[in-house]
């Protein structure tokens, strides 16, 4: 007999990946007839389009047992689909449905991707083929860690800043949750069954049933069960910051025996975190999404020892003789011998009349993935050059009506990736207006317009709009040092030679030897990554520092 879920939950789901649309449906067919009544069976004909809905499952808490994929697929065959997979749902069980000559793939997929089983085709009958192997899969997956656990419910308005800024940090979090709007009948209930009213939103509701009202980052952080708090007072080293140069220095650090955690004020991965596809990494020759990229360092770092805090920001750096000493948000601090900054960049505001205010209802900085799936049959809007801006508008262009990229320079050649580029050039739904910029944008509850202004004649265009993504230059995160630390006059942290005057060490520096590569004007506070002075700003780049900055902070600890 198929296996069931306990206690009625919401239907979990199977996947089933095949290039050939006779198999796809042959599989998806056999398994609803077994399977449908209590798992939802979802089917996709080709690699790329199985890991998009993936994601968006993840995006919406919904919870993956078992995937199928067949081995011999173009341009992405099963083992690189299911080892990308594996990022997004790493608990679901893997089947790789071969050929007799491709059995040796298969055994060999058993070490590389830790695969359950492989199936040979054709798999006639299935039940003696294909249902035992599926069963023996689903009641291993409903015995292990990943078995279906209550989710957290989201209710709140479609148009709430705060609504979409919870959504997001569960999201980037990796928190399973499940949307409910405020307007909808469901989202009625929740909110009667709360004692809420409608005008205080969002409303989360914990697993426990606990209902929290307009919650901070902090506040959900704890409720969820991320770590908010430090085990100790005391650490070799304090990395400040989770993108890929502080993921980086995390991992180096604790591998290598150093007493390593590290403070990130909302969710690892930072920018890159929130890339939808990043092409040029090298070793990934298929392109990975920011997300899976940083999830992958984040479980890598916790595997060796560090302690990862979220939705902590650090607002204070005290040194007191040899300790030096992070002051957290909540007036609380951690010491430690060493600490790397690794605060990376936010994107610069984008300073026109209503952007403020409609920030969160249809203008959104960053990539936002939790609003993609809103977006479809719409027309987008992106601001910006450079690769994160072209990113979104390749991976956004999937579902939309159009996508159009607003430069205010004359081309996006100077700030773009050639690679991306020739991307963003192939898209029929994707359009670039050079020389424009944002003049306003108008809307009551929400975004619905936008003046568009040419930089080169001065004329205006009023243009419909309900989304707008802006990705527009780096802001360092760095007003806290002020006083402490040496800054360029953009905030950016200045490090290594970039401080001596003439081969001289900087004021104050009372050390007989010059700073090391990547230490600040501080000794044993090292910077690495964006938020560095004259840093290349690149994924590559931000987690070698990453790694260096360990390299230092060895060099310093063997001399104190």
């Amino acid at each position: 007999m198929p296996v069931t879920e306990p206690g009625g939950a919401t239907r979990t789901v199977i996947v089933t990946v095949d290039d050939d649309p006779g198999v796809s449906r042959a599989v998806a067919r056999d398994l609803r007839r077994r399977y449908g009544e209590q798992y939802r069976v979802v089917r996709a004909e080709a690699g790329e389009s199985a890991l998009d809905a993936l994601r968006q499952m993840k995006l919406r808490g919904d919870l993956v047992a078992v995937i199928l994929a067949d081995y011999r697929m173009p341009r992405m065959n099963g083992l690189e689909f299911l080892e990308q997979a594996m990022d997004i749902y790493p608990g679901a069980r893997r089947v790789l449905l071969t050929a007799y000559a491709d059995t040796g793939a298969a055994i060999e997929a058993i070490n590389v991707i830790d695969l359950d089983h492989y199936l040979l085709k054709p798999w006639d009958p299935p039940e003696e083929k294909l249902y035992p192997v599926v069963d023996d899969l689903l009641q291993t997956w409903l015995a292990s860690d990943y078995r279906p656990t209550p989710a957290i419910k989201v209710v709140g308005h479609r148009w709430s800043a705060r609504s979409s800024g919870v959504r997001e940090f569960l999201a980037r979090n990796q928190v399973p949750y499940r949307w409910y709007a405020s307007e909808e009948p469901e989202g009625q209930r929740l909110l009667a069954a709360a004692g809420a009213d409608g005008l205080r939103l969002p409303l989360v509701l914990t697993p426990e049933g606990e209902p929290l009202v307009k919650p901070s980052d902090q506040e959900l952080a704890t409720r969820v069960g991320l770590s908010t708090t430090p085990s100790a007072d005391f650490y070799d080293l304090i990395v400040v910051g989770g993108g890929p140069a502080g993921l980086g220095a995390a991992l180096y650090g604790a591998s290598e025996g150093l007493r390593t955690v590290l403070v990130e004020r909302t969710a690892t991965g930072g920018q890159a975190g929130q890339s939808s596809r990043i092409e040029n990494y090298l070793g990934f020759p298929d392109g990975v999404s920011g997300a899976q990229l940083t999830e992958r360092a984040r479980r890598q770092a916790a595997k060796f020892g560090t302690e990862l805090l979220t939705a902590c920001e650090v607002t204070g750096l005290e040194i007191n003789g040899p300790s030096r000493a992070t002051r957290l948000w909540d007036g609380s601090a951690i010491a430690a011998h060493t600490v790397i900054l690794a605060t990376g960049v936010s994107y610069r505001q984008l300073d026109a009349p209503g952007v403020a205010e409609l920030t969160g209802r249809g203008i959104f900085y960053g990539s936002a993935l939790t609003e993609a799936t809103a977006c479809e049959g719409q027309d987008i809007y992106i601001v910006g050059g450079a690769n994160s801006a072209g990113q979104a508008a390749v991976y956004l262009a999937k579902g939309a009506k159009s996508v159009t990229i607003l430069v205010r320079g004359s081309s996006i050649t100077a700030s773009m990736s050639h690679y991306l580029i020739e991307q963003v050039a192939g898209v029929p739904g994707i359009s670039v207006r050079t020389s424009t910029e944002v003049a306003a944008a108008h809307g009551d509850k929400h975004l619905e317009g936008l003046l568009l202004r040419d930089t080169k004649t001065g004329q205006t265009e009023l243009v419909d709009a309900q989304w707008l993504f802006v990705f527009i230059g780096a802001a360092p995160r760095t007003d806290w040092l002020e006083g402490v630390v040496m800054r360029d006059s953009r905030g950016f942290v200045i490090a290594g030679p970039d401080l001596s005057t003439e081969g001289r060490p900087p004021v104050g520096w009372e050390l007989d030897r010059p700073p090391y590569h990547l230490e600040t004007s501080v000794p044993g506070v090292f910077a690495a990554g964006d938020v560095r002075a004259e840093s290349a700003k690149r994924v590559a780049s931000a987690v070698g520092e990453g790694a260096m900055a360990v390299m230092l902070v060895h060099r310093y600890l063997e001399r104190l």
